[in-house]
């Protein structure tokens, strides 16, 4: 019987293609081919040995075809092939980078999130790059069915050993009851936040919740959850999703999804989708999370793009997801705070401080009044724009000068 994992072909960059056959009397056999044969040759055939060892196996015959994959992206196929033939409760884990955990708060800024499929090696190495506030490798709809498997092992690996220079690390596990499975493989590695797809019951975020639990044991630090509605039985049911468990930190929407299951074509206006998006903002903070609008799928057309993104913002949204990087810029420049908002901002701050030294109950700006809601929105933009390091942290005393 043959295991068989990876990708292989004339445009295959980052990554190998491997087949392993158990049995036989000649020890391990392994050929190796491709350009990295000559400078590599001996590191991957000594880690693809220890790997064979480690799951104890003594007689097997390999074959690689390499096409400049690193070492965890190996390790991860020469995993997933021998997981097809042979089954073991252990998992060969290389040592964890020194970079790869980051830690990530409730409020943690989420702009932009970036979906890479969780099957592709070549496109999560330089992801970090181009700066998304967060990285989603996707065990979900991205990856075709055959090549679940494999992407477990990778996904994985990436958590571990790639540099995604300071993103949120993310994760979107498949559909109960598939995701349970999926969170064995990832919820014990560097991991922020864990997305839930087609969420439709507050019973399926207890599950993903309770399963958490069972794999960590005692560990303290968290990993957030972020459901995704993506039905209208889910936009019923948005409150109780959202409210379902204190690790929840944002609420999404997929659009996809939620205007076939309405049989409605979607549009860049949204109107098709107005109700629910209000549903999922209202909701979310309601809940006292984050609302996430659904990705926009013409990556070409930025000015569409801008003009969806700022009509997020202004029904409430926090950030939306991207599948292309050049996405990311236009997105993080929509959800922030522009120049005239901020200095807006500050001006209603300081205002209200001075108010509060001179003890009156009355702030005006100008010829306009300021009440209690204007000067929490104010506080909120400043927060933002801190996060996103427009201002300094220390602003108001920069201002007093």
């Amino acid at each position: 019987m043959e295991g068989i994992s990876g990708n292989r072909g004339p445009s295959v960059r980052s990554d190998c293609f491997i087949s392993i056959k158990l049995g036989g009397e000649d020890g391990l056999k392994i050929e190796l081919s491709g350009k990295t044969k000559t400078l590599y040759g001996r590191q991957i055939i000594q880690l693809v040995t220890e790997i064979l060892l480690f799951f104890d196996i003594r007689n097997a015959h390999v074959q690689i075809e390499d096409s400049g994959a690193l070492p965890y992206v190996i390790a991860a196929r020469t995993e997933a092939a021998l997981m097809r033939v042979m089954n073991s409760p252990k998992q060969f884990l290389l040592p964890e980078i020194s970079n790869a955990r980051r830690v990530s708060s409730r409020d943690s800024l989420r702009r932009s999130r970036l979906y890479l499929p969780g099957d592709h090696a070549k496109l999560m190495i330089n992801a970090g790059l181009y700066q998304a506030d967060g990285i989603i490798l996707d065990l979900e709809d991205s990856v075709a069915p055959e090549k679940k498997h494999d992407a477990r092992f990778l996904v994985r690996n990436a958590l571990r050993n790639n540099d995604f220079m300071g993103a949120e690390l993310m994760v979107r596990i498949n559909q109960i009851p598939l995701g349970l499975q999926d969170l064995e493989y990832i919820v014990n590695q560097p991991l922020n936040v864990i997305l839930i797809p087609k969420c439709e019951l507050a019973s399926q975020v207890v599950a993903i919740d309770q399963k958490i639990r069972e794999l960590r044991g005692d560990c303290t630090e968290p990993i957030w959850l972020m459901p995704i509605i993506e039905s209208a039985l889910g936009i019923i049911n948005s409150y109780e999703i959202a409210s379902a468990s204190p690790n929840i930190v944002a609420l999404a929407i997929g659009l996809e999804d939620y205007t076939a299951d309405l049989g409605a074509e979607r549009t860049n206006d949204g109107i098709e989708s107005f109700y629910a998006r209000g549903m999922v903002v209202n909701s979310a903070r309601a809940a006292g999370i984050q609302p996430i609008d659904s990705v926009f799928s013409d990556f070409e057309n930025t000015e569409a793009l801008r003009s969806v993104a700022m009509r997020s913002k202004s029904m409430g949204f926090a950030g939306m997801g991207c599948i292309h990087p050049a996405q990311i810029e236009v997105i993080n420049e929509c959800y922030q705070p522009s120049p005239n908002e901020i200095e807006k901002a500050k001006r209603i701050v300081i205002a209200f401080d001075e108010a509060q030294r001179r003890g009156t109950s009355v702030i005006s700006l100008g010829s306009k009044m300021i009440d209690a809601p204007i000067v929490k929105r104010a506080l909120n933009t400043m927060e933002i724009a801190v996060k996103c390091q427009l201002i300094k942290p220390n602003w108001k005393e920069d201002a007093a000068r």
